[in-house]
């Protein structure tokens, strides 16, 4: 493993190769080792463009971008194992479909006075929040397996890069303001640079080691998680450059 790509100020970086494929991992290690954790209904003042914990929206105002026809699908399959006691417009859904199309082609969900179908909201009778991370977790099942890949994947983000030999590079790092598009600017508040969110008793790298093996494979994910406790028990030995160990 070597460090490298400040591109982020303040940010450290690691780098490895995949073992199975042509592809290089960068992780942000300053963001998988910080105390980030989601506070959704703890806090969270949304992504409007004022503060509205009342609302508790969290990041759901804007629907979930689909990234392709099996992210619709897997969703749409969950959807319909939730019941009415799961899923406060579920009725609704049923008439019209989860997903609507923007004026760019993008496939996303519906929305539903001002946010995500998916969303219940305050006053429901199961609590605010995504009916589909709900109804994971009351079920045993994990909520990445029901929920957008978007959704499940924030505030972590993975960005491919092929070089023209086919090498591919993989950035993990924080979901940023800028990820947003030029609307990301406007929000009143977003939680990765924000001290309010950094209140998690376990590192980022635990706490969402699910989502990151689904991200990378289990083999990426546990040689990081190896890595990052060797950092933490003050037992990290730096990789000699591979130039230097061809010759020894």
């Amino acid at each position: 493993m070597a460090t490298g790509r400040p591109s982020v100020p303040a940010h450290e970086w690691v780098s490895f190769d995949d073992p199975d494929e042509d592809r290089t991992w960068v992780f942000d290690i300053t963001f998988l080792s910080s105390s980030w954790t989601c506070i959704y209904g703890r806090g969270c003042r949304g992504v409007l463009t004022d503060p509205a914990p009342e609302l508790m929206q969290g990041c759901c105002s804007y629907g979930a971008h689909f990234v392709d026809d099996d992210d619709v699908r897997r969703v749409e399959k969950a959807a319909e194992s939730l019941g009415d006691e799961d899923w406060q417009f579920r009725r609704r859904a049923m008439r019209k479909g989860i997903t609507r199309t923007t004026k760019r082609g993008e496939t996303v969900t519906r929305l539903v006075d001002g946010a995500c179908i998916f969303l219940n909201r305050p006053g429901f009778r199961n609590g605010p929040g995504c009916a589909l991370h709900h109804a994971a977790l009351s079920t045993g099942r994990r909520p990445l397996d029901l929920k957008p890949e978007v959704c499940w994947q924030l505030p972590l983000r993975r960005e491919d890069r092929v070089d023209d030999d086919g090498h591919v590079t993989s950035t993990v790092g924080q979901w940023e303001r800028r990820h947003w598009g030029p609307g990301g600017q406007e929000f009143a508040w977003w939680c990765t640079e924000e001290r309010h969110a950094f209140v998690g008793t376990k590192p980022v790298y635990e706490e969402l080691a699910d989502e990151l093996a689904e991200m990378t494979g289990k083999k990426v994910q546990r040689a990081l998680a190896a890595y990052l406790e060797d950092r933490r028990r003050g037992a990290r030995t730096p990789l000699p450059h591979p130039a230097v160990r061809r010759r020894g």
